[in-house]
């Protein structure tokens, strides 16, 4: 690893000042020969978290897809899967261009729900570790194993599930155990039990809105109680704390501080959001992600963690400058902690995985979210003026 001295450079927007690396992490003084790099005043920020993605489903750099799918959930995942043969999606391909992509935009690590499913199999598995192996030194790659198409529903992907942890997917992941499988029961136990199993974190998306999410979330809590998981389990997308009740919510908030449940927000315009200031208050981690982005679910995203806190703001009415910067803590640092990345951060001892960003504030950063200048993974440049340093296939 080469050593390296940032002059003239803001960290979080404070004054100017000159930061060392050497081997890859931020020291207290310069390595003799070091590469002196002019950053020009501008903010350095920690590496953006994209805390929830789906590497597996981009359409990134294929013709485009219309999109004639139906309205519920269930229609798009049926859609997902047949629609993965007809283009010949190849999972190693598509994963290594968002990722790729996730890169140019400045971020260092990603946590991926890849589907797990009786059609398919493992083969986005398989695909997303290659892209994993390949893309190594330049972002890290963390793998749920994610039973898109159900499990209670589909028999026989408990099992793949099962194969996907032993291959080494680090979580165990989840979704709807009323609205999607019809089995809170089932699915959850099925879900925990991989868990104890394997020793391995939970991550479960919970779109279920309302006293039908309520259920669902506090089935979710009795069972982290139960088996001793306290800081292991996340909720993906929680739409039923952004109900109207808020009283009901406040008490769920308590059980999620509690039992210390982290939440990962996606923040869609089009479904009901965690309220991340009540969030914050309770103490509970929270981190964001982009979701799936250009696939067959939606046309949207471009793998911006800077845009994504934007909307963070956006859908939680964050305007004061401390609001916005909650929201980019939430994009890195929350999420940063939920992963449980070591040595996170900008303090010296810390690895230098970090992000050039324009703007006179951290909140200015947030709301140009102007292509990055330079990319740092463990000192290293990842990518320049918006381009990683590495072409997609």
């Amino acid at each position: 690893m080469t050593s390296k001295t940032l002059k003239n450079v803001r960290p979080m927007g404070a004054p100017a000042t000159d930061l060392h690396i050497v081997e890859g992490r931020f020291s207290t003084a310069a390595a003799e020969g070091a590469e002196v790099i002019d950053c020009g005043g501008r903010i350095l920020i920690p590496g953006l978290i994209e805390a929830h993605t789906h590497l597996d489903k981009s359409l990134l750099g294929l013709p485009w897809y219309r999109n004639e799918v139906g309205p519920r959930l269930i229609d798009k995942i049926n859609n997902e899967r047949k629609v993965k043969v007809s283009l010949g999606l190849d999972p190693r391909v598509q994963s290594e261009r968002h990722a790729i992509l996730a890169i140019s935009k400045g971020c260092t690590h990603i946590r991926s729900h890849v589907d797990v499913d009786t059609h398919h199999r493992l083969a986005g598995v398989e695909g997303v570790m290659a892209t994993r192996e390949k893309l190594a030194g330049l972002i890290d790659i963390e793998i749920v194993a994610f039973p898109q198409s159900g499990m209670m529903t589909r028999p026989g992907t408990a099992e793949l599930m099962d194969e996907a942890l032993a291959m080494g997917a680090e979580l165990v992941g989840g979704i709807d155990p009323c609205g999607m499988e019809h089995d809170p029961k089932g699915h959850l136990d099925t879900v925990f039990a991989l868990a104890e199993k394997h020793g391995k974190p939970v991550d479960i998306h919970l779109h279920e809105q309302d006293a039908l999410g309520w259920f669902s979330m506090e089935e979710i809590i009795d069972r982290t109680v139960a088996l001793g998981m306290q800081g292991k389990v996340a909720i993906s997308h929680a739409f039923c704390l952004g109900a109207v009740d808020r009283a009901y919510v406040a008490r769920l908030h308590e059980k999620l501080a509690e039992n210390r449940i982290h939440i990962l927000t996606t923040a869609p315009a089009s479904a009901p959001v965690p309220l991340v200031k009540e969030l914050h208050a309770h103490g509970i981690l929270t981190g964001a992600g982009c979701d799936g982005i250009r696939d067959t679910w939606g046309p949207y995203g471009n793998s911006d963690m800077l845009e994504k806190a934007m909307h963070i703001g956006m859908r939680n009415n964050l305007r004061r400058d401390d609001e916005v910067e909650l929201a980019l803590e939430i994009c890195t640092s929350g999420g940063a902690a939920i992963m449980e990345i070591e040595g996170y951060g900008l303090d010296v001892g810390c690895r230098a995985d970090c992000v050039l960003v324009e703007g006179e504030t951290l909140a200015e950063a947030v709301v140009t979210h102007a292509p990055r200048k330079l990319v740092f993974k463990s000192g290293e440049i990842t990518a320049r003026d918006g381009t990683c340093v590495i072409e997609a296939p």
